[in-house]
């Protein structure tokens, strides 16, 4: 009977859970959906490869609202059942508090599981691959996004003006102005022209015209009745580098423990002096390996529902200071990696604290439910 009563509340949690997490996520990432859109009307890519980079988005969000979907489950389904006198159920079949909640804590540690797989795995190859297709794909709305009377900036070092644009794609009036280095610019100005692609790629075909190299030290000038400027050897605004959250984990543990006495310097990078920050991967690391443990702490936080009963007249205000006190617990998860570069005591405790949070709540439940140790 037990196990039929654990299953029911184990079914209760986890179609929550996907109801709530599926919501939230949802609404995430319509709204970073939306505010990604100049991967199309500002950089010139196309639907399909706004879609696909959106979509690979979707692990990362995920993983961010794991915490508080998890959170929020517990709440609600540990109210309603206290509320509608399901609880009950559990203590008139001789379930004692403290089962009840080490059930709760041990169900958290499958959310934990999945969330180390999601921050350690999941979420830096998802978006590595996101930043790659991006970066590798083709600019197929760049035509689109040449205007009239309007200076365009899609690619980099690139700046193009057209005073007027006809249905046919022909233009005229036509201003190139390309950076080639340090106080060096290559000017072209065009009468008429077409932008055409090819094999290659996108490419101006431009009549009646001048070219101008300027330097430091001087500017040639050069004319031309017909010429082409090709597009495919300059680079869309799409960002090269990689961040330190598309970086497998296995790469960071490798460089963290190899400089482990180096981990608070702000100015030592780890192998190449283009690469991180070692400061950076240490807390990177941390908020992998350690924040999904706070999984287990709020699920503690939450089985403290039950441990009040109904004739207490601050019910209300009790739940309320439960909420609070949650989501204070998942904020500080969020932020305790800033502890890691101040002074060692500091950050001792905050590689600790989970630990210690955890003991708290829990000796804190075993006190309130007056356990007995045969119940453990």
């Amino acid at each position: 009977m037990n196990k039929l009563i654990f299953r029911k509340l184990s079914l209760d949690i986890l179609s929550f859970f996907l109801l709530s997490s599926i919501a939230l996520t949802s609404i995430v990432w319509v709204i970073q959906g939306v505010n990604l859109l100049d991967i199309v009307t500002e950089r010139g890519h196309a639907i399909n490869v706004y879609l696909i980079f959106t979509i690979l988005n979707l692990p990362k969000i995920f993983s961010k609202l794991l915490i508080f979907s998890y959170f929020l489950t517990l709440f609600v389904v540990l109210i309603k059942y206290e509320e509608n006198n399901e609880i009950l159920v559990f203590w008139t079949n001789g379930i004692k508090k403290i089962t009840f909640i080490n059930f709760i804590a041990k169900l958290s540690i499958l959310f934990l599981i999945i969330q180390l797989f999601l921050s350690l795995f999941l979420v830096p190859q998802s978006q590595n691959l996101a930043q790659k297709y991006l970066k590798n794909s083709s600019m197929d709305f760049f035509p689109k996004l040449i205007e009239e009377k309007k200076f365009s900036n899609v690619m980099r070092n690139l700046t193009v003006f057209v005073e007027e644009r006809n249905d046919n794609g022909e233009l005229k009036g036509i201003y190139i102005k390309e950076q080639l280095g340090d106080e060096e610019y290559k000017i072209i100005i065009a009468n008429t022209g077409m932008l055409i692609q090819d094999s290659e790629g996108f490419k101006f075909k431009l009549k009646k015209g001048k070219i101008t190299n300027i330097d430091k030290k001087s500017s040639f000038n050069l004319g031309f009745n017909e010429t082409s400027y090709n597009l495919s050897k300059l680079t869309a605004k799409t960002r090269k580098y990689v961040k330190i959250n598309e970086t497998q984990s296995l790469i960071l543990i490798s460089c963290l423990s190899k400089n482990f006495n180096k981990r608070k310097d702000k100015e030592f990078r780890c192998v190449e002096a283009n690469s991180f920050l070692l400061k950076d991967i240490y807390e990177e690391t941390f908020k992998r390996f350690i924040n999904p443990i706070y999984i287990v702490i709020i699920s503690l936080v939450s089985s403290l529902v039950i441990l009040k009963t109904k004739s207490n007249i601050l019910q209300n205000y009790y739940k309320f200071f439960l909420f609070i006190l949650g989501f204070i617990v998942i904020l500080f998860s969020e932020l305790s990696h800033k502890l890691l570069i101040s002074e060692i005591y500091l950050e001792i405790f905050s590689l600790l604290l989970p630990v210690i949070f955890i003991i708290f709540f829990y000796l804190y439940i075993l006190i309130k439910s007056k356990f007995n140790l045969r119940y453990l």
